[in-house]
């Protein structure tokens, strides 16, 4: 009993030291939060600060004290417990990520997370991330659930939150006004600084994530191109049409060999009469962004996710111009782009040589084309989205057979892996994305009663660990050429290009031009002769490569 009676001494002793304010709790947890989840803050403000340590104080107490007047909004005892708790759990996370592999946790990357499957998502839950979670995060909740809050009257439980809040953004703005030219150029200048802040980064990242949800919620619909009709050149060569756009995934232009890349990737794709266009450039850095801007009629500077999502898309103008579109998926879907046409996902198809890991490669594409090619009596477009080489478990990406890139990596914890290993195993997936696109362009060279053709184009790069970063998301402020600059690949049977009046070798002389994803609404217009004011023919890569367009210019020219 004596020392039932010791232990319950010891432990009121402990639980008195831990009786605290709730203010006073959240100027622990911040001090917490600034000491553990922020490296890459420290080493960005230690970069940007050099030589001058007393304005990094100056700045990083500005900073310190407008989080606190931000966090005094929950002081509150029966809020700020579980309040912390939470942002201990969620720095833990995104601390990881951002320290780890260089992903800033904003509101493209929110939305990316929102949009995702269980199946991309889980590769990216592993030991070393369970590991950080459980005690730069689990542990740390746990310990402030443990505290004791001091009783208050009911004037300072009200106006203790409400008086640090206001003396917390007072102290900052002083701060910040005493060399307020540098500060706000250093903000101006360097937005990757205050990116890597936890948890301010993600906290407004879902803030703004939730305006644009809420913006754009029971939003109609708005058609574009319904004046779209099929051109002249749908009279002659009445054997249907077979278009098949391949929208990539993850692929980087760097890496196709087909570009310059030292490494022979592209080994098919070599072989075949096909144009790499090898400085185009993405929309965005994640698939929930690129994705549907590539396919709208917004350009980079222009598009939003709320126009995006409340707007047709080019799919749409070519099903109101009179084609068959269809979408076919091995990835997270379609993010909205096919509501109003067929779509077919293949990411759970029951096949033992393109899905045995409980993932399909996209290998799975050249079966049902098989089957479906048979079936075509009108002119059709085919979407197929890859799985491409969507990381970190690029090996999950291709077959076996064809790991020709050795050693690679074949775990998701790339810090168990090498820089070489890496880089290989992304690699054996761009070689794989090489056999699956030769593989469609000879299928559709023998469909001799169709005519055919096909346009490739990624949605964005990735990161292989290139100044500390991996994988893709970075706001696109600071994304690097690896996760902006993407292949686009096309290839036309000599049908199609006598039916549309292509000039191949015209096209071919603009393999270096200057593109990107705003090209591709209007050259797929173009390059399908369809007739719409939609259609911008400053931005048709064929528009020049046509032979009436030619004469036309020609003409106008004398």
């Amino acid at each position: 009993m004596a020392s039932f009676s010791s232990f319950r001494t010891r432990f009121s002793s402990v639980r008195h030291a831990l009786t605290v304010s709730p203010i006073t709790l959240i100027a622990l947890t911040l001090v917490f939060a600034f000491c553990t989840y922020n490296d890459t803050f420290w080493s960005i403000g230690s970069d940007i600060f050099s030589g001058h340590p007393i304005s990094f104080v100056g700045f990083v107490a500005a900073v310190f004290l407008l989080a606190l007047a931000a966090f005094s909004l929950f002081g509150f005892p029966w809020l700020v417990k579980p309040f912390l708790a939470f942002i201990v759990a969620l720095s833990a996370v995104t601390s990881y990520y951002m320290d780890s592999l260089g992903v800033v946790v904003d509101r493209d990357m929110i939305q990316n997370v929102m949009v995702t499957t269980l199946t991309e998502s889980k590769h990216l839950i592993t030991l070393g991330f369970v590991t950080h979670v459980l005690v730069f995060g689990i542990l740390p909740a746990g310990v402030i659930m443990s505290f004791r809050l001091k009783p208050q009257s009911m004037l300072k439980t009200v106006g203790l939150p409400v008086l640090t809040f206001a003396l917390s953004l007072v102290l900052a703005a002083g701060l910040l006004m005493s060399d307020l030219k540098s500060y706000s150029s250093i903000l101006r200048e360097r937005k990757d600084f205050m990116s890597s802040f936890q948890p301010g980064a993600p906290l407004v990242g879902a803030i703004r994530y939730a305006k644009m949800i809420s913006r754009s919620a029971n939003v109609p619909v708005t058609a574009i191109g319904e004046d779209a009709r099929l051109g002249a050149s749908y009279v002659k060569d009445r054997k249907p049409l077979l278009t098949i756009v391949v929208a990539g995934e993850t692929a980087r232009s760097h890496n196709f060999s087909l570009n310059g890349y030292d490494k022979d990737t592209n080994p098919r794709l070599a072989k075949l009469p096909v144009i790499s266009f090898d400085n185009v450039h993405s929309c965005g850095t994640a698939t929930a962004v690129s994705l549907p801007c590539m396919f709208s009629r917004f350009t980079h500077d222009t598009y939003s996710y709320e126009k995006g999502l409340t707007h047709e898309n080019v799919l749409d103008v070519l099903t109101h111009a009179g084609l068959h579109v269809e979408w076919w998926d091995n990835n997270t879907g379609h993010k909205n782009l096919a509501d109003r046409i067929p779509s077919r996902s293949l990411i759970h198809t029951d096949n033992k040589e393109f899905c045995a890991a409980g993932e399909c490669n996209d290998g799975i594409f050249m079966q049902a084309l098989k089957d479906y090619a048979k079936t075509i009596t009108q002119d059709t477009v085919l979407v197929l989205h890859q799985i491409g080489s969507h990381g970190p478990t690029y090996y999950l990406r291709y077959p076996e057979e064809f790991e020709r890139f050795k050693p690679a990596c074949r775990t998701a914890e790339f810090k168990n892996c090498s820089a070489e290993e890496i880089t290989n195993s992304y690699d054996n997936t761009i070689a794989y994305t090489d056999e699956v696109l030769a593989q469609t362009i000879e299928f559709l060279q023998a469909q001799d009663q169709l005519t055919t053709a096909l346009l490739y184009v990624s949605d964005h790069g990735e990161s292989l660990g290139e100044g500390g970063l991996y994988l893709h998301g970075s706001p696109y402020f600071m994304a690097p050429d690896q996760q902006t600059k993407v292949p686009m690949i096309l290839w036309m049977s000599e049908a199609f290009k006598d039916k549309f009046e292509i000039d191949q070798s015209c096209l071919a002389n603009k393999d270096n031009t200057i593109l990107s994803h705003d090209n591709l609404f209007h050259s797929l217009l173009g390059m399908l002769d369809i007739n719409t004011r939609e259609r911008d023919p400053a931005l048709d890569i064929f528009a020049t490569c046509k032979a009436a367009q030619k004469v036309a210019q020609k003409v106008a020219q004398n």
